[in-house]
C-alpha cells in the first residue's frame, strides 16, 4: 500500500471550508483588536488602566469555558461556532455604529470587552473540539501547523490596524470586524460533518436530570477526568504558569516599547514582528516535516524552557538582539504548540473533548487574570522589566517541575503519532 492510500488527504471540503472561515474572522479580528488596544493607551496613558482594560476581556473566560465545556458535550459544537460568529458579527457593528454617533464611553467599552471576552472564550472551546473532528486521520500535526500559521500571518494586520487607526479611527475597523465575522458565520453553516458524539454520549449516559444539574454533572466530570489523567493534568499546570507569565507580558511589553521609543508602537510591531516570522517559518516547516514521535516530548520541554528565559531577558538587550531573540521564540512557540495541541487533543477521546478543553481553558485564564492584575500592580512599585524577568523565571521553574519532573506521564502523550 502506497504512502498516499495509508494518510488520507487533510484538505477535505469540511476542513477547507472551517480554515477559511478562519482566515475570514482572524484577520478582521487582528486589526481592530490592537486599534482597541492603542485607544485604551491613549485615553489612560497608564499600565494600570491598561491592565483593567485586559481584565475586563479576560475575566469571563475564567468560568464561560468550562461551563461552555460541559455543554458543548451534548450539543452540536458546529451550530455554537456559527451562531456565535453571527453574534459577534452584529456586537462589533453595533459598537461601530455607537463610536460613529459619538455615543462612546469607557464603561460602554468595558462592558462591550466583557462580552466579547464571554463570546470568544465560549467559541474558543467549541472551536477546539469541533475542529479535531475535521481532521484526517494521521494528519493532526499538519492540520494544527496550518492553524498556527494562519494565526501568526493574522498579524500581519497589525501595522495595517496602527496605520488605519491614526486615519480613520476605530469605528470603521470594527465595522469590518463584523463583516468579516458574518461572512466566517456564513461558510461555517456549509460545513457537513456529523456530530456522532452527541447520540453515543445520551445513548451511553441517558438523561442527567434538569438542564442545571447535567451543566453541573459535567462541569465536575471534566476536572475529574482531568485529574484522572496525570499527564494532562502537568501538562495543564505548567501551561496554568505559562498563562500567568502570558498575562504579564501582555501587560508590560507593549506600554514599555511605547515609554521607552518615540514612535513606541511601531517599534514594537518591528520587534514582535520578528517572533511571527518565526512562527510563520516554524509552522510551514512542521506542516512539511513530521516530527518524530519519540522526540517530541524532549523537544517540548526544551523549547518551554527556550521560550521562558527569552522572554524574560530580551528587554535588556539592544533592537537587534531582541529581533533574533524574538523570531527563536516564535519558532520555539509554534513548536510548542503544535506538540501540545496535536497530542492532546488526538489522546482525549472525542466524547470528552469539551470537558477537556473547557477545563483546560479555564485555569489558563485564570493564570492570565492573575498575570494581569499582578502585572499592572507591581509595575507600580517595580520596573516593567524586572515583573517581567521574574515571572519568565517562575515559568522557567514550573516546566522543570511540571514536565519535566511529569516525565513518566507525560512522555507517553506527547511522544504519539499525530
Amino acid at each position: 500500500m502506497s504512502s498516499a492510500e495509508k494518510t488520507p488527504s487533510l484538505w477535505t471540503r469540511d476542513f477547507t471550508i472551517i480554515t477559511l472561515g478562519s482566515v475570514v474572522s482572524m484577520f478582521g479580528n487582528s486589526m481592530s483588536g490592537f486599534a482597541m488596544s492603542l485607544m485604551v493607551l491613549d485615553i489612560s496613558g497608564s499600565t494600570l488602566l491598561y491592565s483593567i482594560y485586559l481584565a475586563m476581556f479576560t475575566l469571563p473566560q475564567l468560568i464561560m469555558p468550562v461551563l461552555s465545556g460541559a455543554l458543548l458535550d451534548r450539543f452540536s459544537r458546529k451550530k455554537t461556532i456559527y451562531m456565535l460568529d453571527f453574534f459577534s458579527a452584529f456586537l462589533y457593528v453595533f459598537m461601530a455604529l455607537l463610536l460613529r454617533g459619538n455615543w462612546f464611553s469607557f464603561p460602554v467599552f468595558a462592558l462591550f470587552c466583557f462580552i466579547l471576552g464571554s463570546v470568544q472564550s465560549t467559541y474558543m472551546v467549541a472551536y477546539e473540539s469541533f475542529y479535531p473532528l475535521l481532521i484526517t486521520e494521521g494528519n493532526y500535526q499538519k492540520a494544527y501547523s496550518i492553524a498556527s500559521v494562519l494565526e501568526t500571518l493574522s498579524a500581519v494586520m497589525v501595522p495595517v490596524s496602527t496605520f488605519l487607526y491614526g486615519r480613520i479611527g476605530l469605528s470603521p475597523l470594527l465595522m469590518v470586524n463584523g463583516i468579516s465575522f458574518f461572512l466566517a458565520a456564513v461558510l461555517e453553516t456549509r460545513i457537513g460533518a456529523e456530530e456522532a458524539y452527541i447520540r453515543e454520549q445520551e445513548e451511553r449516559e441517558g438523561p442527567v436530570g434538569s438542564p442545571l444539574a447535567r451543566m453541573l454533572t459535567d462541569t465536575s466530570e471534566g476536572f475529574l477526568y482531568l485529574a484522572a489523567e496525570k499527564g494532562l493534568l502537568a501538562i495543564a499546570a505548567y501551561f496554568a504558569f505559562s498563562s500567568i507569565c502570558g498575562g504579564v507580558s501582555s501587560v508590560i511589553i507593549l506600554p514599555y516599547f511605547k515609554k521607552t521609543f518615540a514612535g513606541g508602537e511601531y517599534w514594537y510591531m518591528f520587534v514582535m514582528g520578528f517572533s511571527l516570522a518565526g512562527r510563520a517559518i516554524g509552522g510551514l516547516l512542521h506542516y512539511h516535516v513530521t516530527i518524530p514521535a519519540p522526540v517530541r516530548y524532549g523537544l517540548a520541554l526544551a523549547v518551554y524552557l527556550v521560550i521562558n528565559l527569552f522572554e524574560g531577558t530580551f528587554l535588556y538587550f539592544p533592537v537587534p538582539v531582541m529581533m533574533l531573540m524574538c523570531f527563536i521564540v516564535g519558532v520555539c512557540g509554534i513548536t510548542s504548540y503544535t506538540i501540545r495541541v496535536s497530542a492532546t487533543q488526538s489522546y482525549v477521546p472525542d466524547s470528552r473533548k469539551g470537558r477537556f478543553n473547557g477545563a483546560f481553558g479555564m485555569l489558563s485564564t485564570l493564570g492570565a487574570l492573575i498575570g494581569e492584575f499582578a502585572a499592572g500592580a507591581l509595575t507600580v512599585f517595580y520596573p516593567e522589566r524586572t515583573v517581567l524577568l521574574s515571572s519568565m523565571l517562575l515559568c522557567t521553574l514550573a516546566a522543570l517541575v511540571f514536565i519535566g519532573g511529569g516525565r513518566r506521564y507525560v512522555a507517553p502523550i506527547y511522544n504519539r503519532s499525530a
